[in-house]
């Protein structure tokens, strides 16, 4: 087994961490104030390739694999949990979902701007009543002279306002449960799509969340991913790579929560020394560490079995389920050491702390990992 990134994979990791600190760094705390999606980076994140990670050249992507993909998210979010939020939902969602299950045609219409990033791409499962139980989608799609008239809305989605492609799920037959659900490919442009509320939040504050609405939206049959009720089982497949996606992200905003921590400690000084001397200190620095490499190691694992088509759902629900708890914790931790100042807008403690909360929440909350966890272990 090794445990180390190539030569290539360590210079990707290196250009990205330069770009994140040249390009998005400065912009962080102002972006987060003022809840600024930065569409602006948009074709720098496209020149670089990291709007199309996962997606073979000839639909205009970097033809990457998910180990570098992990350790891309990670870099981004260990200087903005935002923007790398908004990559991971780009590739590993929308993109991904026309990639997994959509015709070649579907691909080079849809896939392939995703790709080279000339739009950013939503993906859509959430809804008022069906949020950990994705069963309960109540959005329809209802087949009429060559379209699906769909009917609904989806709640908390990633570039709901700033997409020009939006992946969602509908129900086409209620009768089936699970398999009556099925998968849609919507362009912004057609009549009864439209983004609606956006919402305040939290953290993550400068990614876009806003809810879809779809009224009387006719979707060409063209545009239905597979088949009729195979929507939820791609979306759970879909999950799968998503969760790897959370794993990264969330141990990126541990790692730039732990670093801040390290800063902060050689540097204020208390009973005539840096905190940092303190063993009180040291014993939190020591645990924040092993728990963000050991998220680390889970996260990397489960990539590396993506990468070859090895089945992740129990290694993607742990690495996701452990390096999310261990951001909040490891944010929460840096806080402490900074005491006061870690509860201000001056240092970059508290937003850590607030970005990593919704990586508990997101693509699956901490006990749906565990009921997949428990599921998958009782099966074997």
């Amino acid at each position: 087994m090794n445990f180390e990134l190539s030569e290539e994979q360590q210079q990707i990791k290196m250009s990205v961490r330069e770009f994140a600190e040249a390009e998005i760094a400065p912009h962080v705390m102002e972006w987060d104030e003022t809840q600024h999606f930065p569409e602006e980076l948009r074709p720098k994140l496209a020149e670089l390739g990291l709007l199309g990670i996962l997606f073979p050249e000839k639909y205009g992507g970097s033809a990457m694999g998910y180990v570098e993909y992990a350790t891309i998210i990670e870099e981004i979010a260990r200087v903005c949990g935002s923007v790398g939020l908004s990559v991971a939902a780009h590739n590993s969602l929308c993109s991904n979902h026309i990639f997994m299950f959509g015709t070649e045609k579907q691909k080079e219409k849809y896939l392939a701007p995703l790709a080279r990033g000339e739009s950013f791409g939503a993906w859509g499962l959430t809804e008022a009543d069906a949020g950990s139980d994705a069963s309960g989608t109540r959005t329809t799609a209802v087949r009429e002279n060559g379209h699906f008239v769909v009917n609904g809305s989806k709640n908390f989605i990633t570039h709901a306002i700033s997409c020009h492609t939006c992946v969602a799920v509908a129900v086409t037959d209620r009768s089936k449960g699970n398999k009556g659900i099925s998968a849609f490919i919507f362009d912004k442009s057609m009549e009864g799509f439209r983004p609606d509320h956006k919402e305040n939040k939290l953290g993550m504050r400068a990614s876009e969340t806003a809810s879809v609405v779809f009224e009387d939206c006719k979707v060409p049959e063209e545009n239905l991913l597979g088949n009729e009720g195979e929507g939820f089982l791609q979306a759970m497949k879909i999950l799968d790579g998503g969760r790897i996606s959370i794993a990264a992200l969330s141990v990126g905003i541990a790692q730039g929560a732990y670093e801040a921590a390290v800063r902060y400690a050689k540097e204020r000084q208390q009973f005539g020394k840096p905190i940092a001397e303190f063993q009180a200190i040291q014993f939190k620095l020591a645990d924040m560490a092993t728990e963000i490499e050991a998220a680390r190691l889970l996260t990397m694992q489960a990539a590396f079995l993506k990468d070859n088509n090895k089945r992740v759902t129990r290694q993607s629900a742990m690495a996701k389920l452990f390096a999310s708890e261990v951001a909040v914790r490891v944010s929460e931790e840096s806080i402490q050491i900074h005491g006061g100042y870690g509860y201000t807008k001056d240092y970059p403690a508290e937003k850590y702390w607030r970005d990593s909360k919704l990586c508990t929440i997101g693509e699956g909350t901490s006990e749906i990992q565990r009921l997949v966890i428990a599921k998958d272990l009782l099966r074997a």
